[in-house]
């Protein structure tokens, strides 16, 4: 007979079964114990992440209404009024007056000091101290007037420098550049911050008169910290 016709022969032999374990009331107990564990640790997970995701956005729109901005200033008048009078040099004062903006909504400001200074050429040419210590209100406009060349206010124009100026004044334009340096402050409610150094540039020109320009009223002057 081939081995293609051999009956198919059942195998009678006991097949093994699975191995069953039997655990103790202690195992059962410890596995309800670290299920439950599991459960509340996850519980305690979601709801300090939930509490931290709440308290940032609560700190980003507090951070966004509250944070300062810094103040801004404008260049209204500036006059060199000797330059439209003969000889010049003996009344060689300059006058200017800026705003000082103070554009946040709950936010005050403490000048605490303030100082002005005229260039022409990039040479520092006068100094001048500028306003007691003030406080200003949120949404408030402080103006600063002041003057070089008379009292305190020193204005280092030699006959040299002064026909620098009748020469740039022959050709319809003299430019200057007016720095005020400021130690402020920002206060929120009770709280105040520390101090910052605060740095005015304001471009201006004078024509033949001595007068500011009309293309150089109300510029804005660059304000920056050091």
């Amino acid at each position: 007979m081939s081995s293609s016709d051999r009956l198919p022969v059942r195998d009678t032999r006991p097949q093994p079964q699975p191995v069953k374990h039997h655990h103790s009331a202690r195992y059962y107990a410890q596995r309800v114990r670290e299920s439950f564990t599991t459960r509340v640790t996850k519980v305690l997970c979601s709801i300090f992440l939930s509490f931290l995701l709440v308290a940032l956005i609560v700190f980003f729109i507090v951070w966004l209404s509250l944070r300062p901005h810094r103040p801004r200033f404008h260049m209204i008048d500036f006059t060199v009024p000797g330059l439209a009078q003969k000889p010049g040099l003996d009344n060689a004062v300059i006058t200017f007056n800026v705003t000082a903006r103070n554009s946040n909504q709950h936010i005050g400001i403490y000048y605490d000091s303030m100082e002005g200074f005229v260039y022409y050429k990039d040479k520092q040419i006068g100094s001048t101290p500028l306003l007691h210590p003030f406080f200003q209100e949120p949404k408030t406009t402080t103006v600063v007037y002041g003057q070089f060349g008379i009292g305190a206010a020193t204005l280092a124009v030699d006959s040299r420098r002064w026909k620098e100026f009748v020469s740039d004044r022959q050709h319809g334009t003299v430019y200057f550049r007016l720095g005020i340096t400021s130690v402020i402050r920002f206060k929120v409610s009770t709280w105040k911050s520390v101090h910052h150094k605060m740095h005015v540039n304001c471009d201006v020109a004078v024509g033949s008169d001595g007068l500011i320009l009309p293309a150089w009223k109300n510029r804005k002057c660059s304000v920056y910290f050091s």
